[in-house]
């Protein structure tokens, strides 16, 4: 994970997991959270950059 990337995640924690992961499933929920509480966004979005998917490209 980059420096950039942890920012971003910090900051706006959709926005990394579209550009890794795509406007699927993951990017949704990391929303979703986001909404609820910045918090759980945050960790919902490092938790998914740092486990790559095996369907990943």
């Amino acid at each position: 994970m980059s420096i950039l990337s942890i920012i971003l995640t910090i900051l706006l924690p959709p926005l990394p997991v579209a550009l890794h992961k795509g406007l699927g499933g993951a990017f949704w929920l990391c929303l979703l959270l986001t909404l609820i509480g910045w918090l759980p966004g945050v960790v919902y979005a490092f938790y998914t950059l740092s486990n790559p998917s095996p369907n990943s490209i």
